[in-house]
């Protein structure tokens, strides 16, 4: 049973491997390969194949277990599946000859046989001999492989006979040929299978390898196998054959060729290299090792196919190769971003062509050493080459190391920077010079495009040079600055014409013929003109500035940062006298002085001479004085001491006074000098103490009896201490040993102590009964923004004074100064403002003076000062500054002398006072400059403080706030300024030179005409101060009896008691009664029990249509009174000689506006007028029809500002025009022909066609609304985006809808919908703004207006329902009549803008806000039709309660409780009005909330 269960043992063979051997006489110095064909045999791999074998060995090794005493070696054995599968067991003996080390013949065996019949013994016993594996193993068998030969004896069964047929060494192929023939022989005698093998077949001889083929072809059966151990070429073949041979079962060998056998051993090595490579280019790393490297593929197939190929150490030297590559390429790629870099650095280090153009190599690079950025572009390493060092490594590190700069590419690379240095160099000299050829062509125009100007300049030498980029970019350039001075020019000029844009006030817009009127005026201007290509740029700078005029803020002012406002907060801020802590301390501490700091200066020893005097007179440095001790400190400094100002005051030395003492004229004149430095430093520095602190001049004692000197000296010093307003201190009289008297000195520190008092009194003043706070008078001194002067220098005279302190927290654009006027102190509180922000102080609060600073090289800031100070009431005096940089301006510039001098007329004009401020000069920069304009305001205050609160007291008469308060007007006494002329024949000017409100005097043929009830005024809704619409025509009527007309009915009349009470307020107002007189009752038509309407009355040219119908409290009847005026009687009575009735009469007048007192500004004025209206015919100036006269509307808030007002037609009075009674009939009668034929052509229905915005085609703007949309889409897709953009990214955008956007963006955005409906809005980088504007565009382009003018009437009538809940329900029945696309997208919109008014708190955009935006947009109002005009208002309130009340309207939500906005006052019981209502003005939302105006109340009085 167990023999069944054994495995059958593969068959055992023994094969000797033998050949020639023996000492180095018999084989030569090498063997013929049997141990080399045995070891690739027994051990195939790579690493295990030993190419040296010795024979020669000491007697140890030989007697070893491995040799064992014997002339042969047991190799192992070898498992070899032949091709038919069966395994067998292949045991290798090679026969040698071991040759003793000593005596270098063959050791003493066993077997004394010599080796051929050795070689062919089949019996081999020899007990534990040991495989043998390598020369090394002898002597050291326990580190190696111990395995011993089968049972210490085997049986050959075949040999292999090795020859070796390589060129040998010291060895003939015939005697080692016979040799093989003996052995051979020997060899046959045992039976055996043998084989020949051609050993070291790389070498190969061949003629010895024939030779060998020769031999074997004489024998029978001997097969010569061809071998290469080296390269393991056919060693397996040449035992398999003779394995085949010895088993007779196994076919017949098959013997290869070397060279095909080698060329597929060569091909299963390559292919295993190339796979290896691949396998070892997958690292990366140059800094990786074989250790790591192998671990990690030691389990590759491919790496272990290798191994076995070629060997560990091949395989070693492949990776260490593919690391050097690595890291070569690594510095490679190193030294090409080093060589890049250079050109940088030489652009940091050698960037002056001057410097470097004849410098060679090597003194550039000490050049660049000596650079202060050296270090930053370059490292010095310690160790060179950089590329051996460990600098390779620091990628991080970007300097390039400095011996790379020794390299042939660095000096290349240095070379092409210095030819690119010269050829820049040469480009940018071509560049600037054909700047300068376009600079030189005078018909470049801003906006003109390049190909318009290239045809000009191809023959340009420089042009030629230049590549077209670069003539493009200069081009670009050249537009760039010719386009911003043009701007800044226009800008510039608007300023100049300061008077076209501020006739009206803050937080109005201008109307459509103030617009026409502008662009008329300024149409005539080069620097209008010079835009023409950029007329939108021009516009938008045009609007941008209007926006500005009337909505100003310091944020939005056009002068940025050189904003006047800004300036002088910051200013302020650093300057003012805050009065720190320690300065306090210092101050306080003097009031109740225990120490006295004192500083004396002085010349040649004088100043330690009187120090040593005081300290004789003291007692441990303490001073009695006046009952009193003092500690004394004192610092005396001579005049050779070069810092004055720090030793003066230092941290621990602060001087409470000076001693300034002297004894010749010389070191007066030191003092003198001193005095001065030390006060300018102090300015410059800003410190007040120091540029105030107290002086003393003591002049010493001479020591001569009689000295002929001192009274030269004293004469002097007293000039002296009177120039720098300080006490001076003689030498009392009497002779005295010593240089400085007791007497002196007390009287020197008495005058310390009291300085250190006043200032002390100054700096912080006793409380009184009035608040601190409070001022005594209120200046403000106004400023042009961008003015080309410091704001230091215009505040100087205040920052300068000692009395100058901070006003009030918060206040930070005013100071206070003390001063004394008349014989008090007062407290003056100053405010330095810009003109843009003085505009609403001139009308809100009280001001005793003006102080109107303008530069006088700038024509801008004379326009704004003009343009203010027309508008100021002239009973508030006035200062005018002219600033500039010395006197000599005057005479050597033009300019400057006639800005100068054209300042002094006007100050002369309205009797103002004028001074100017010079930058080179300290003297003009005293307080004193204003000290005469501060008595004149303070004997003036009484009168400017009664005429503010009359002027309040009148506005509290009204009900709106926004009531128009009319300016006080000037007296009669300005016609003085105008003498008959022949530009008085010409149009009116748009100022009245005479007041409302003229003392009337009593002139039989003019008492009976009726008068206003105080003046003119009357309840008018308006903008707030100062618009020229509201001035009214004061020209002298002829003496016409209006006629009695059949009185009307339901007349609105006024309560009796009301006129009671408002007749008594009359009576008990002296200033009121003198400035005008009531006809009396019995010059009154008894018969007129009526009140006359407005427009059946015909009025002569001039003649106001204000009518107040007054009730007479006890006939009920109503009396008409009108204006008229008395005025030549007035200027008889001057040119009869009557001045004091004059000045009585100017004395008691109402106020007016400095406009109507100097010529100049006057003039300035008309002077627009008439260039505005020079093709305006005489009819059209001056309109006396109620038709055109009732015209006094703003207009609407739409893009760009439009209004039918036209606000320079209503005729203003001169007394110098004629009023001939002929000629003023037959302009009546053409007058009444063209009322006429105005209400008959008023019958005719007119159609409005709006005016479109775009200069493009579209197939999409301005198409019906009914063509953009589907059922499925109701709203028009550009609508949808508009709106979503808006709502994802700007909803919160601050006056959103209010603020235009740029137009050239708005036109891009509808130009890009046009051609791409997908397009994303967002990826345009538009504004807000500009979406916005492109949405309102759209709705502007609507053939018919979304809200159709069919429901216009409807709406109106619906607005006026009292009752608030019925009125909504009616409008919602009127929303539900719009057709169902127009219902669709006006229910969108209103809900987007319901959603803008959600975020007024961030926007600033209520809904009322929004609606004065966005109603014109919706309704598309035509403001040429009269009838449209008066419902303005409430349209706009309709717009504002949709906005409100969506939810309500839309959406089937309740009412929201809201303010009710809409104007829903019934109209009167007469259609036929008293007075024409005045149309409230449409105003845009201010910057700010709280400047948001309050909503215009309906007139109590019922006058309106």
């Amino acid at each position: 049973m167990m023999a069944k269960n054994k495995e059958p043992r593969p068959p055992s063979y023994a094969i000797s491997v033998v050949g020639l051997s023996g000492t180095e006489k018999d084989k030569g110095n090498c063997g013929v390969g049997k141990s080399c064909l045995c070891n690739r045999f027994v051990r195939s791999k790579a690493d295990e194949y030993y190419p040296e074998h010795t024979s020669v060995l000491s007697t140890i090794d030989f007697g070893g277990r491995v040799v064992n005493n014997d002339h042969f070696l047991y190799w192992g054995d070898v498992i070899q599946c032949g091709e038919d599968g069966v395994d067998c067991k292949i045991h290798v003996i090679e026969q040698t000859e071991f040759i003793d080390d000593q005596t270098f013949l063959p050791h003493r065996s066993t077997n004394l046989q010599p080796y051929i019949k050795r070689a062919a013994a089949t019996k081999l016993q020899s007990a534990e001999k040991l495989m043998y594996i390598c020369t090394d193993q002898l002597g050291l068998e326990q580190d190696f492989e111990q395995k011993q030969m089968p049972e210490g004896k085997l049986n050959i069964d075949g040999f292999l006979l090795c020859i070796d047929v390589s060129q040998g060494c010291n060895r003939k192929f015939d005697d080692q040929l016979k040799f093989v023939n003996n052995l051979y022989v020997q060899l046959s005698k045992s039976k055996k299978p043998i084989i020949i093998a051609a050993t070291k077949c790389d070498e190969c001889v061949e003629h010895y390898l024939r030779e060998v083929q020769a031999f074997a072809s004489n024998k029978k059966n001997l097969l010569v196998v061809e071998t290469s151990a080296r390269f393991n070429v056919n060693v397996e073949t040449c035992f398999t054959a003779l394995v085949q041979m010895m088993d007779k079962t196994r076919g017949k060998p098959k013997i290869i060729p070397y060279l095909d056998a080698y060329k597929t051993q060569r091909q299963l090595v390559v292919t295993s290299t190339d796979k290896f490579e691949k396998l070892v280019q997958t690292v990366r790393d140059y800094h990786a090792t074989w250790k790591t490297v192998s671990n990690k593929l030691k389990n590759h197939p491919d790496y272990e196919e290798y191994i076995n190929l070629e060997g560990t150490k091949k395989a070693k030297n492949t990776f260490s190769k593919h690391i050097e590559q690595l890291k070569q390429e690594h510095i490679r790629k190193r030294r090409d971003e080093y060589i890049n870099t250079l050109p940088r650095a030489f652009n940091t280090l050698l960037s002056n062509l001057e410097e470097i153009e004849h410098l060679s190599w090597p003194e550039a690079l000490k050049l660049m050493e000596k650079r202060q950025d050296f270090q930053l572009c370059f490292v010095v390493l310690e160790k060179i080459p950089w590329d051996e060092t460990d600098h390779i490594d620091k990628v991080n590190d970007r300097r390039i190391p400095f011996d790379l700069l020794n390299t042939v590419e660095a000096e290349k690379v240095y070379q092409n920077h210095v030819q690119h240095l010269i050829s820049e160099k040469r480009r940018v000299e071509m560049k600037e010079k054909f700047k300068k050829t376009l600079e030189k062509i005078q018909f470049i125009s801003p906006g003109q495009p390049w190909e318009e100007v290239m045809c000009f300049v191809m023959e340009d030498e420089a042009f030629k040079y230049i590549t077209e980029a670069d003539s493009r970019e200069v081009y670009s350039r050249h537009q760039r600055e010719i386009v911003e001075k043009a701007k800044e020019e226009f800008q510039e000029m608007l300023f100049e014409h300061s008077e076209l844009f501020y006739d009206l006030d803050l937080n109005a817009t201008p109307s459509s013929d103030k617009m026409s009127e502008i662009h008329a005026v300024l149409s005539e201007e080069p620097r209008y003109k010079a835009l023409q290509k950029l007329a939108p740029d021009r516009e938008s700078l045009l609007l941008k500035h209007i926006g500005f005029v009337y909505h100003p803020t310091k944020e939005t002012c056009l002068s940025g940062q050189n904003c006047m406002d800004i300036k002088v907060e910051q200013l302020l801020a650093g300057s003012l006298l805050q009065l720190d802590h320690g300065r306090v301390n210092f101050y306080h501490d003097s009031a109740n002085i225990d120490k006295v700091n004192i500083f004396i200066l002085g010349k040649d020893g004088l100043a330690q001479e009187l120090a040593n005097e005081i300290r004789t007179q003291s007692t441990d440095d303490e001073y009695a004085l006046d009952g009193k001790i003092y500690e004394l400190d004192l610092r005396p400094v001579d005049a050779k001491s070069p810092y004055l100002l720090s030793q003066l005051w230092t941290s621990a030395f602060k001087p409470h006074g000076c001693f300034c003492v002297f004894s010749s004229i010389e070191s007066l004149n030191f003092i003198g000098e001193s005095i001065g430095k030390i006060r300018t430093e102090a300015s410059q520095i800003r410190d007040k103490y120091m540029a105030n602190l107290p002086f003393t001049l003591i002049l010493a004692n001479q020591r001569e009896s009689v000295s002929k000197n001192l009274p030269i000296l004293r004469h002097q010093g007293q000039q002296l201490a009177n120039k720098l307003q300080c006490p001076f201190i003689d030498v009392p009289a009497g002779t005295y040993p010593r240089k400085f008297n007791e007497t002196q000195i007390k009287q020197a520190l008495r005058g310390v102590l009291e300085a250190v008092k006043h200032n002390f009194d100054v700096v912080s003043p006793v409380p009184t009964i009035k608040d601190l706070s409070e001022a005594d008078l209120r200046i403000v001194m106004c400023g042009m923004c961008g003015d080309p002067f410091s704001v230091d220098l215009i505040l100087s005279p205040f920052l300068d004074s000692h009395s100058c302190s901070a006003a009030q927290a918060g206040q930070n654009n005013s100071l206070m100064l003390d001063k004394i006027i008349g014989e008090k102190r007062r407290r003056i509180q100053i405010t330095i403002l810009s003109y843009h922000s003085s505009i609403g102080v001139r009308k809100d609060e009280l001001v005793h003076g003006y102080i109107l600073v303008y530069s006088a090289k700038r024509k801008a800031s004379m326009g704004m000062l003009r343009a203010f100070l027309s508008e100021v009431q002239d009973t508030i005096p006035v200062q005018l500054v002219a600033v500039t940089d010395s006197q000599a301006d005057f005479f050597e510039n033009e300019a400057i002398k006639e800005l100068m001098t054209e300042g002094e007329h006007i100050a002369t004009e309205i009797n103002a006072k004028f001074t100017a401020l010079y930058s080179l000069s300290q003297y003009h920069r005293q307080t004193e400059v204003f000290t005469l304009f501060f008595s004149d305001v303070l004997e003036k205050k009484n009168m400017i403080e009664n005429s503010y609160m009359s002027d309040n007291t009148r506005e509290t008469t009204h009900t709106s706030e926004d009531v128009f308060m009319h300016s006080p007007r000037g007296s009669s006494l300005a016609y003085n300024y105008y003498p008959d002329s022949e530009d008085d024949t010409e149009a009116p000017p748009p100022y009245s030179p005479i007041g409302d409100d003229v003392q009337l005097l009593p002139t039989p043929d003019r008492s009976k005409y009726r008068l206003d009830l105080e003046g003119n005024e009357y309840p008018s809704h308006s903008t707030p101060l100062n618009c020229h619409d509201h001035e009214r025509n004061h020209k002298v009527p002829p003496p016409i009896k209006p006629k009695p007309i059949v009185p009307k009915t339901n007349v609105k009349k006024l309560d009796p008691n009301l006129v009671k009470t408002i007749e008594a307020g009359i009576g008990k107002n002296p200033r009121k009664q003198s400035r005008m007189a009531l006809a009396p009752t019995d010059d009154i038509d008894q018969s007129d029990n009526y009140a006359e309407p407005v427009d059946t009355v015909f009025k002569h040219r001039g003649v106001t249509d204000d009518i107040y119908a007054i009730p007479d409290d006890s006939q009920n009847r109503v009396v008409k009174i009108r204006n008229s005026f008395i005025i030549n009687r007035a200027q008889g009575d001057e040119e009869n000689g009557f001045p004091d009735r004059i000045s009585k009469t100017q004395g008691e007048r109402r106020p007016s506006k400095y406009k109507y007192r100097s010529k100049t500004l006057f003039s300035k004025a008309k002077s627009y007028y008439r260039r505005a209206h020079s093709d305006a015919s005489d009819d059209e100036a001056f309109p006396t029809s109620k038709t055109k006269r009732k015209v006094r509307h703003r207009g609407s808030e739409e893009d760009p500002l439009l209004s039918p007002a036209e606000t320079w037609k209503a005729g203003i009075d001169n007394p110098a025009i004629t009023s001939d009674q002929e000629l003023d009939d037959k302009k009546m009668k053409k007058k009444t022909q063209k009322v006429k034929e105005d209400k008959k052509q008023k019958k005719k229905t007119k159609t409005f066609n709006p005016p479109t915005r775009r200069n493009w085609d579209s197939n999409y703007f301005g198409m019906p609304l009914q063509d953009l949309v589907t059922p499925e889409k109701p709203i028009p897709l550009f609508v949808e985006k508009c709106v979503e953009f808006i709502e994802d990214t700007g909803l919160c955008t601050e006056g959103l809808y209010r603020v235009s956007g740029n137009k050239t963006d708005q036109d891009n955005i509808q130009k890009q919908f046009d051609q791409d409906h997908n397009i994303s809005l967002e990826s345009m980088d538009v504004t807000v703004n500009a979406v916005a504007g492109a949405l309102k565009a759209f709705f502007a382009d609507l053939p018919e207006p979304l809200i159709p003018y069919s429901l216009h009437p409807e709406l109106v009538d619906a607005s006026k329902i009292l009752d608030k809940t019925e009125r909504l329900y009616e409008l919602k029945e009127i929303v539900k009549k719009f057709h169902p696309v127009n219902y669709e997208v006006f229910r969108y919109v209103i809900t987007h803008l319901n959603r803008v008014s959600q975020q007024n708190r961030t926007n600033f955009m209520t809904a009322d806000n929004l609606s004065i935006c966005f109603w014109p947009t919706l309704m598309r109002p035509d403001f040429e039709n009269r009838e449209f005009l008066s419902t303005t208002k409430i349209l706009q309130s309709v717009i504002e309660t949709f906005i409100q009340q969506c939810q309500f309207f839309f959406y089937g939500g309740e009412i929201s409780e809201t303010s009710d906005s809409v104007a829903h006052q019934p109209p009167p019981p007469n259609p036929v009005q008293m007075v024409d209502p005045i149309l409230p003005l449409q105003l845009p939302p201010p910057l700010q909330p709280q400047l948001i105006q309050p909503q215009l109340q309906t007139d109590p009085l019922g006058i309106i």
